[in-house]
């Protein structure tokens, strides 16, 4: 290195290190979101709503600044989310992050935030992992825990179905999570799990023999735990087959595309635990849903909802925060109380994890069907 190069990285540093926290005009924030891939639904829905959340804070600015978000996609992948985090850490110097969907994509991406000492809050990871990755990780969605609780409790006493097979994504740590708390709640309960053996990984098309076996099992109701475009084949698949009982699930469900992948056969007579539901009469919820269908031509699915709240938690932490930096941030956002959300009353506890009620929706060919909502 020559003398010269050695004195403008000198001059260089500082500017580097200060970056967004200091020097910007304004307040710039990572979001890593699966924008195409698999999954792409949830992350394309997750933007939608953090842009409407965006257009709101910007009205009137932070601190007498505007947000920024700097967006990289994931791809669904846990390598690219490790990558992304990265990215926005060392070359974007950004704030905090928000993001992302799908467990596996958040703990990949969550040691990196946290060694940084950088400020990261998913909206829609539901692993019980991340949060204790370290104090650097924050959720504003409730955990597996709890809607594996849920659909156990749904499926003994509303369904009343006393023997159920688990069908689990052994490619996913959001899968593997939620089926682990399902058995254990069902059995508390005095329901029987019928086998531990079901399985199938993330883009597996052709699920007829692993039906078949579930199938011959005869459990009153089948829980998978996994992602629309999975689950969707399975219950088309099922239902041309002839297996009739309810397949149950989890959020990962909650996308427009099911119904396509299912079929008007397959995806009758199911049901899975979601954030949000369109059809909440709170008013709060019906102006978002007027204000996304204004701007995107459709009703919004729980991601879009999670998205919003997400970002609008990390605004009003900014508000509160003592200062700019990261770690008064954390403090802030770990300190989140009563945050009314649109998908629902937002408090942090000591892991930092949100807890709050959960929707439990039908699906239909015509769309999904408010059935009840269960509170902590």
């Amino acid at each position: 290195m020559t003398y010269k190069n050695f004195l403008f990285l000198i001059f260089l540093l500082p500017q580097l290190s200060l970056g967004a926290k200091a020097n910007a005009k304004d307040i710039i924030l990572g979001a890593v979101f699966p924008m195409t891939g698999p999954i792409a639904t949830y992350g394309q829905e997750s933007v939608n709503g953090m842009k409407l959340a965006l257009k709101k804070i910007n009205l009137k600015g932070v601190r007498g600044k505007k947000i920024r978000l700097i967006i990289e996609d994931n791809k669904g992948e846990p390598v690219e989310s490790a990558n992304a985090v990265r990215k926005l850490i060392s070359v974007d110097d950004v704030l905090a992050i928000i993001g992302s969907v799908a467990s596996s994509n958040t703990l990949a991406g969550a040691p990196i935030a946290q060694s940084a000492k950088v400020p990261m809050l998913t909206p829609a990871s539901t692993n019980e992992q991340i949060t204790k990755t370290g104090k650097y990780l924050s959720r504003t969605c409730f955990t597996d825990a709890f809607q594996g609780e849920v659909m156990a409790k749904f499926a003994y006493n509303s369904l009343n179905k006393r023997t159920a097979a688990v069908i689990v994504d052994l490619s996913s740590d959001y899968s593997k999570g939620l089926a682990q708390i399902f058995r254990k709640k069902f059995k508390a309960m005095g329901g029987t799990i019928i086998d531990k053996n079901f399985a199938y990984n993330q883009k597996d098309t052709d699920f007829r023999t692993l039906l078949r076996k579930v199938s011959r099992k005869k459990p009153d109701v089948i829980f998978v735990p996994g992602y629309y475009q999975e689950v969707g084949l399975i219950l088309r698949q099922a239902r041309s087959m002839g297996i009739e009982m309810p397949f149950i699930g989890g959020d990962g469900w909650h996308s427009d595309s099911l119904q396509q992948l299912a079929g008007a056969k397959g995806i009758k007579n199911n049901f899975y635990s979601s954030h949000f539901s369109p059809d909440d009469t709170d008013p709060a919820v019906q102006d978002f849903v007027k204000e996304y269908v204004a701007a995107y031509g459709s009703k919004p699915g729980a991601m879009a909802a999670l998205g919003y709240d997400g970002l609008m938690v990390m605004a009003d932490a900014l508000k509160r925060s003592k200062s700019l930096n990261r770690e008064d941030l954390q403090k802030a956002i770990a300190s989140t109380k009563n945050f009314k959300g649109i998908t629902g009353v937002i408090t942090l506890d000591a892991q930092r994890n949100a807890r709050k009620s959960a929707v439990v929706l039908e699906t239909t060919p015509e769309g999904n069907v408010f059935r009840e909502k269960i509170s902590p």
